[in-house]
């Protein structure tokens, strides 16, 4: 069996929360050794939020496994020096404060380079290292707010909806700061000069608002939501209600699609209205929606089983952990009783092994204290003083 792809990477993760955790987690499962460095207070504080198993929350279990973490007190000389050290072979360092922050520690792009200069800084942020925004707070809904995504989601006359997929945090901070910071390593190693990587959720969200783009370059403005292609606007893409209060997905965009559609549901006569708008739209997808509520979700999926026409069940996640495919592919993993979703990316030669548990705070220091050879009095000193 080959080495695991990211075999050999380490990565020293300052992060807290939700978008850098995960990403970091992401390159655990891949083969990279992680140490989360947390403050010798309060540490990640995603420990304690939400529902908790024994002492430790689902949340912080399932974004921090496979991971080592060391307690340090960077605000101390001492502490700012071991991570100097913890830096000399390293190759990436993710950090998720304000923008200046490690400037103000002493911890800057300029100082990891001076002291690593192939380290790569991933800096993972709400609005990015400059701009007028970038010293502000925000969250989630704050960045797909300011990016225009927010604007589009939810029903046709309705108000925007938040989404429980935090697409600013996860596709621009999770997912931008794994694409930013891989392709850095991979310039770093050709050319033996890191980079600081300035991850922005605003603008990464931004940069993937596609159709919306596309109608402003159009016609000047983004459609309203609910009327677009892809939100509702026309019958053959939307969301149709059963007789029990569920609902299945119709996705049939293509010609072909919609006409199986049509000839399953027993009414050629709707074939004309595939991408119906206005008034024809709004009567199309009433017929489709009278269609649909006639009979339960179940009875549907029995339905259209085996009529390849882009018609689904939308399932409740509980129910998505249980699906046949989502089984087959192996994306449920138990990791210290707790359910938690495997690696997505599949790899030829490579099967992700069995992971370890996010650690406690600081669990890890002592290993990795005494592997920069510190003895065991060193630490202990270290630790009286309040540096680790």
């Amino acid at each position: 069996m080959r080495p695991k792809p990211l075999e050999g990477l380490r990565v020293l993760d300052l992060t807290r929360l939700l978008p850098g955790p995960l990403a970091t987690q992401h390159l655990a499962d891949y083969g990279a050794e992680v140490i989360k460095v947390e403050d010798t207070g309060a540490g990640d504080y995603a420990r304690t939020m939400g529902a908790m198993k024994d002492d430790t929350s689902y949340f912080y279990r399932i974004v921090n496994r496979g991971k080592k973490s060391v307690r340090l007190d960077l605000k101390q000389a001492a502490g700012r020096e071991l991570f100097l050290r913890l830096v000399e072979g390293a190759d990436v360092v993710v950090e998720g404060f304000r923008p200046g922050v490690m400037d103000k520690l002493g911890l800057g792009y300029a100082t990891l380079a001076e002291t690593n200069p192939k380290i790569v800084l991933c800096s993972i942020s709400g609005y990015g290292q400059t701009g007028p925004y970038a010293l502000h707070a925000g969250h989630d809904i704050n960045y797909i707010g300011y990016a225009g995504v927010l604007d589009q989601i939810g029903a046709a006359g309705g108000p925007p909806v938040i989404p429980n997929l935090q697409i600013g945090d996860l596709l621009g901070g999770t997912m931008s700061a794994l694409f930013g910071l891989l392709v850095a390593i991979i310039d770093a190693r050709a050319t033996g000069q890191g980079r600081h990587v300035d991850v922005s959720m605003t603008d990464a969200a931004l940069a993937h608002a596609i159709f919306p783009l596309a109608e402003v370059l159009a016609h000047g403005r983004a459609q309203p939501r609910g009327e677009d292609l892809l939100t509702g606007g026309v019958p053959c893409y939307g969301v149709y209600e059963t007789a029990d209060g569920r609902h299945m997905a119709v996705g049939a965009l293509e010609e072909k699609f919609w006409s199986m559609l049509c000839d399953a549901l027993e009414r050629p006569d709707l074939k004309p209205g595939h991408l119906a708008t206005g008034e024809e739209g709004a009567r199309v997808k009433a017929e489709l929606a009278a269609i649909f509520a006639s009979r339960t979700q179940a009875q549907w999926v029995e339905h259209f089983d085996g009529i390849d026409c882009c018609v689904t069940p939308i399932l409740r996640l509980e129910e998505s952990l249980h699906d046949p495919q989502l089984r087959a592919r192996g994306m449920v993993v138990e990791v210290d009783g707790v359910r938690q979703f495997a690696p997505p990316v599949r790899m030829s030669d490579f099967s992700p092994a069995s992971f370890t548990s996010a650690p406690a705070a600081g669990a890890d220091t002592n290993e990795v204290l005494t592997a920069l050879g510190l003895d065991t009095a060193e630490i202990q000193r270290l630790r009286a003083a309040g540096v680790v």
